[in-house]
């Protein structure tokens, strides 16, 4: 009774919030039905000079204005990404309602974290799943690693908010993050934008489009950015000579510092060709590549048994030679793929469309986990180990880190017919996906933390195959009464994986001592498959009641897939450690208006989550033969509401305004007792601010034939974060609120402009993550720290 009375809460504070726009509205009309289109339709084009633009959205397979699509979607054309000096998909997620993205930190590598509606995925591990759907221009990315896409030429970002099970289809539980390139015109424009920054940040990115033939165009981008770190990497024995750990310094003379965290070195370069030689064919064939070289994530200690361990706010002491090993602390990423997008229409109310795509990309990075000297190193090195041997026991926290390599292959096809009949009553598409990927896991691991004065480490390299096969369909409906549409869908998703384990020594040799007697050995070569099915569907009901106006209710399901646990330290472990695809069932409704002639654009979702399923990494293993435990289980249910609300205004003309709030409660209804001390009852149940918001603010001013000048402020809020309760208590992360500015001057033509930004303006130090896994061996934890205030000046031509 509580749920359906929270429910009708909901439904009757939306109606409340509605009835005084309705008002406004002029007497219901007939919609206009979207029209399946060749040509991929322009992220933007405004009704007039002071009127909110029009955004044309593909969320439902087919070109449709924002306002006129019963799902929560905000969606960013390249000119606001612009505005507020964002050049990645993390800084774009600060200012979208319910959205988290954050960089992977060093014992994640070249990865993102991300979660929609607090659902989502944060361990790069190939075993495990998004969550969250990654796209480019409708191709599946289909990893965590090397998720942190440059923002590069692109005409439109759309941000899928809630399951999209019937449409991204397969884990896209929590949402969609898709975005869509400039394509080729043949309008022979192109840009160059050249910027220097604090800490010698250098930014270079252009642009060309070119005419090949009368129907044949091409288009190619490029970026190059460069940035020093920011955090120190500082040898313990050199800082501190003496010590009473006894650790000695590997430095010798000279500067204490090893390196700078959180550098950034990136380069990438796409190209596209595009055949478009009626309204009845468009074909565009795309090829990218993007490589970085850089240290690990800007990541300090803040917990440790050891006081003199931490450094300071931006320092470390952390030690990347551990116990027989030299680990690296960079991290290196380079990959790239190709596309063949074809778009046929044979006739004027049918359109097919094929799109196949290959990609694959090899990772390398490493770290020390603990993220303290720890031991101490000498120049004694054992046959077949990779660098120094580490002989100081003294010191009962043991240290732990890695090498990882993951090489990465992915194959994906996908078929769609759209159509209509009955004069545009009901418009449908089909269609059908397929997928296959192999991931080859490559890592030495030292886990000699587990027990102290032990010597613990081990090889894999393990092959992670997975498949994926899917049918799918959707139909909008339009009765006959005007203003109302029903639309319904549904998806079939049958799925594959297996997980081959390889438990090694070091130097290749069988595993012997105490890594086979902890049962490692008994994994090297064992295999754990996972087979499962899945079915999800979509109902949703909008109604119009002016043109201002747009209602809707919505009930959709999606998942995450299922698997098998990626670190057992036994067979019985990896042979049992399966599990379930996690689901998410979604009941929302939600408010689109567009007010005073357009100035005004206000659109209000609400919704209830049923999350089941949750897959969770376990502290008791005594349901799986005991021991040390690795296993993730579905250990839990939960469920989620929230409320989310964004604003876009030209209120007169030049004076544009933006914002987003959103909020999300979030608690458990089932909890497995084999979670131990990991979760409480009355712990959130998923990893995301309670609160965020943002906004946004710029005027244009015209000074007569000198141009303009355009000054931007912005500002973002996160509530603290719950991070789990490794360190033996709820932690979270402290809230924050971050302001950028920015000033442009262009010229008359609009082809010349130069702008001056400054991000965190007021230098706030806040957290983005916290590692804390081996907190209970080792006593440390540390935690990712954002970037300090930086200023950036950019030229920016146009031709």
């Amino acid at each position: 009774m509580r749920d359906f009375n929270h429910s009708r809460l909901l439904a009757r504070l939306l109606v409340s919030a509605a009835a005084p726009v309705m008002m406004l509205g002029t007497p219901a009309f007939a919609q206009e039905a979207a029209q399946p289109a060749a040509t991929p339709p322009p992220a933007a084009a405004a009704n007039d000079a002071t009127g909110t633009p029009d955004i044309i959205v593909t969320a439902q397979f087919r070109g449709q204005r924002i306002q006129d699509v019963p799902l929560a979607i905000t969606a960013i054309g390249s000119a606001l990404i612009e505005a507020r000096s964002q050049d990645n998909i993390a800084q774009l997620a600060k200012n979208t309602p319910s959205v988290v993205v954050i960089p992977g930190g060093g014992a994640f590598g070249p990865s993102i974290g991300a979660s929609i509606r607090g659902v989502g995925q944060f361990d790069f591990n190939p075993a495990y799943e998004p969550g969250v759907g990654l796209y480019i221009d409708d191709v599946y990315y289909a990893t965590l690693t090397g998720g942190l896409f440059d923002l590069l030429d692109l005409d439109r970002v759309e941000i899928l908010r809630g399951p999209q099970g019937t449409l991204s289809g397969r884990n896209s539980e929590g949402g969609s993050l898709k975005l869509f390139s400039k394509r080729p015109t043949g309008d022979e424009g192109g840009f160059v934008d050249v910027g220097y920054g604090s800490r010698n940040e250098i930014t270079l990115r252009g642009g060309a489009d070119f005419k090949l033939t009368d129907n044949l165009f091409g288009r190619v981008s490029g970026v190059f950015k460069h940035q020093d770190g920011f955090v120190s990497l500082e040898d313990y024995g050199c800082a501190k000579p003496g010590n009473p750990e006894n650790i000695v310094s590997t430095r010798g003379a000279g500067s204490c510092t090893v390196d700078k965290l959180g550098e950034t070195d990136y380069k990438g370069l796409r190209g596209q060709l595009r055949w478009n030689p009626s309204n009845a064919i468009d074909v565009t064939l795309a090829g990218d590549y993007s490589y970085q070289k850089q240290t690990n994530a800007p990541e300090v200690t803040t917990t440790s048994a050891d006081p003199n361990y931490i450094c300071g706010k931006y320092c470390t002491y952390a030690d990347f030679h551990t116990q027989g090993f030299d680990f690296p602390h960079t991290n290196e990423f380079r990959g790239g793929g190709t596309s063949l997008n074809a778009i046929l229409k044979p006739a004027p109310n049918l359109q097919i469309t094929s799109i196949t795509a290959y990609r694959a990309y090899t990772a390398i990075f490493g770290t020390d986990d603990d993220f303290s000297p720890g031991v101490q190193a000498d120049t004694s090195t054992p046959a077949g180990f990779l660098g120094p041997y580490t002989v100081n026991y003294a010191d009962p926290r043991r240290e732990a880190g890695g090498f990882d390599q993951l090489k990465f292959h992915f194959f994906s096809q996908e078929l769609r017919l759209n159509g209509d009949f009955l004069n545009h009553a009901i418009e449908y598409t089909v269609g059908g996906f397929y997928s296959t990927q192999k991931t080859t896991y490559y890592t030495i691991q030292n886990i000699g933390y587990i027990v102290p004065g032990a010597y613990l480490a081990f090889l894999g390299n393990d092959p992670v195959n997975a498949n994926s096969k899917a049918a799918f369909a959707t139909a909008i409906v339009h009765p006959g009464i005007e203003g109302l549409t029903i639309t319904g869908g549904v998806r079939y998703t049958k799925e594959h994986k297996d997980y081959t384990f390889i438990r090694e020594n070091p130097d290749g040799t069988p595993l012997s001592g105490l890594a086979a007697a902890f049962g490692l050995s008994a994994l090297n070569g064992l295999t754990s498959r996972y087979n499962g099915d899945r079915f999800d569907y979509r109902g949703s009901v909008d109604y119009r009641f002016s043109p201002a106006v747009l209602v809707y209710g919505t009930v959709s399901t999606g998942f995450k897939g299922g698997g098998t646990s990626a670190r057992p330290f036994t067979a019985q472990q990896a042979l049992q450690g399966t599990f379930k695809p996690e689901t998410l069932t979604n009941f929302e409704i939600g408010l689109k208006t567009d007010l005073f002639d357009r100035r005004l654009r206000f659109n209000l979702s609400a919704y209830i989550d049923n999350y089941k399923n949750i897959q969770l990494p376990l502290a008791d293993c005594s349901a799986y033969g005991g021991g040390p435990c690795g296993v993730v289980a579905n250990a839990g249910d939960a469920r989620n509401k929230g409320v989310e609300a964004e604003i876009s205004a030209t209120p007169i003309p030049g004076l544009n305004i933006d914002g987003a709030l959103s909020y999300i409660s979030s608690k458990f209804t089932r909890l497995s007792a084999a979670l131990g001390s990991n979760y409480v009852a009355s712990d959130p149940a998923t990893f995301s601010p309670a609160w965020q918001a943002s906004g946004g603010v710029q005027y244009k001013a015209e000074v007569g034939t000198s141009g303009s000048v355009t000054p931007r402020v912005d500002f973002n809020y996160n509530d603290k974060q719950f991070t789990g309760r490794a360190l033996g208590y709820a932690y979270y992360l402290p809230s924050y609120t971050l302001v950028n500015a920015r000033l442009t001057w262009r010229n008359t033509k609009e082809d010349l402009e130069i702008s001056l930004a400054a991000t965190n303006l007021f230098n706030k130090y806040y957290y983005n993550s916290i590692f804390s896994a081996v907190y209970a061996f080792s006593g440390t934890a540390y935690q990712q720290i954002g970037h300090p205030r930086e200023f950036m000046g950019t030229i920016k031509k146009k031709f």
